[in-house]
């Protein structure tokens, strides 16, 4: 099996690019190809070159891991992660959190692979969120906050800053073919892991083995309801409030009356009036923490191709 190390010096506030030398030193002296990501796309087009059934590591945050899921989404190459980004919610998804680099790194090189449900929106996988709405607005803004804010402070800091313009959409949405929800609609979540924008645990129900998608439509809110519904949010307890409902399923759509912004991984979307979601269950492999999967791993691609 090849390994390839694929890192991104801009990732992690440039803490990456701190560290870049010693990473790639240390992925070389374990027998591993690495590269020095060299701007946006350029970690889609190495994790594209990597030859099948390669085991392809992805060092930075959700925006690295995104791009690399891009180059080997529907192929069964295997997604390694070494987490040391601004939010790192796809490894917090698979319990990667925690270890210094250099154990991360040997980690994602050698430990055993499993299998996770990968998703897909509009033809783009995505490994553990989709935010449709709001939050895809909030994602946005977070791309202008303070270099010193990271994680969950970042976003909350972007939150804030989208309220003051806060209008809902018309939203019409489908749940595996079934009519589940139309009228004002503050945002859509769709995921494979229960959290996004730095630990915000939007779905703390959510499976990334269960072959379902976990859903959470945020309905009818003002301004000033979206700033006391927040405490209940950040500790997971917002799924009780009557305009929030948690649904599950493994098809999602979505449809409003103009385009809407819309979020992959934390990775903004081009903007649409239509997006459909669906599962590939066990669709991706991955280096997790926990024992590998046993068994053959399906193949890689998008349901109905």
């Amino acid at each position: 099996m090849e390994r390839w190390v694929i890192v991104n010096p801009a990732a992690g506030r440039g803490k990456v690019g701190r560290l870049s030398g010693a990473i790639l030193k240390a992925a070389r002296e374990r027998g591993a190809k690495a590269f020095l990501t060299e701007g946006p796309g350029h970690a889609t087009e190495l994790a594209q070159k990597a030859p099948e059934g390669a085991r392809v590591v992805a060092v930075g945050g959700d925006g690295t891991v995104h791009e690399v899921l891009r180059g080997l989404a529907g192929t069964e190459k295997t997604l390694g992660v070494v987490p040391i980004g601004s939010g790192n919610d796809f490894a917090r998804m698979l319990g990667l959190l925690g270890l210094p680099w250099p154990k991360a790194l040997e980690h994602a090189l050698f430990a055993p692979e499993e299998a996770v449900d990968l998703g897909w929106v509009n033809g783009e996988p995505f490994g553990a969120s989709l935010g449709i709405g709001f939050d895809a607005l909030v994602a946005k803004k977070a791309l202008s906050a303070p270099p010193f804010l990271r994680g969950m402070p970042r976003y909350l800091y972007a939150l804030f800053g989208v309220l003051r313009e806060l209008r809902l959409p018309e939203g019409r949405v489908l749940l595996d073919g079934a009519l589940v929800y139309q009228g004002p609609l503050l945002l859509l979540a769709v995921m494979n892991g229960p959290a996004y924008g730095g630990g915000i645990p939007i779905a703390p129900m959510a499976d990334p083995r269960d072959g379902r998608l976990s859903v959470v439509l945020a309905r009818r809110f003002s301004r000033l309801g979206v700033v006391l519904i927040l405490p209940r949010l950040l500790l997971g307890r917002h799924l009780s409030h009557p305009e929030v409902v948690a649904l599950a399923g493994r098809e999602v759509a979505v449809d409003f009356p103009h385009p809407v912004p819309a979020h992959a991984d934390g990775e903004l979307l081009p903007e649409a009036a239509s997006y459909r979601a669906e599962v590939v269950p066990l669709g991706l492999r991955v280096v997790g923490r926990r024992a590998s999967v046993k068994g053959e791993v399906p193949a890689l691609r998008p349901a109905g191709t």
